[in-house]
């Protein structure tokens, strides 16, 4: 179990997982400007703790993904998978127990968010 909470402390959250598992980045327009790493985490793996009040929801495009963030410090925190509805991606910079230093040198797999099946335009 891993605590997972915004800047300000408002939204706190926690998830059940034993490791990460894989960490990615995307190159969706989103996850490029927000340039977070993300571990993916089954639906019935997070809860949300405390400030749910506080959570903003936004979604673009093909409103599949669902993404969360503090609506007092701004910090996205997770959201929904347009990948996989069935599973959210935690902002890993976001869980307590990460050390900044360990952040930066975590293994990540790059996710091709740019060329997603939705998207692509029928023949």
């Amino acid at each position: 179990m891993k605590k997972v909470s915004c800047h300000c402390g408002k939204v706190k959250l926690k998830i059940k997982v034993d490791d990460l598992g894989k960490l990615q980045r995307c190159n969706c327009s989103i996850c490029k400007k927000k340039g977070s790493i993300m571990a993916a985490v089954d639906l019935n793996n997070l809860q949300i703790l405390e400030g749910k009040e506080n959570l903003s929801m936004y979604q673009f495009n093909t409103k599949v993904a669902k993404h969360y963030f503090c609506k007092i410090c701004g910090i996205y925190t997770h959201h929904q998978r347009r990948s996989n509805p069935n599973e959210f991606a935690v902002n890993v910079g976001c869980i307590d127990e990460i050390d900044p230093y360990e952040y930066f040198n975590l293994k990540v797999e790059n996710n091709d968010g740019n060329n997603h099946v939705l998207d692509r335009k029928k023949k």
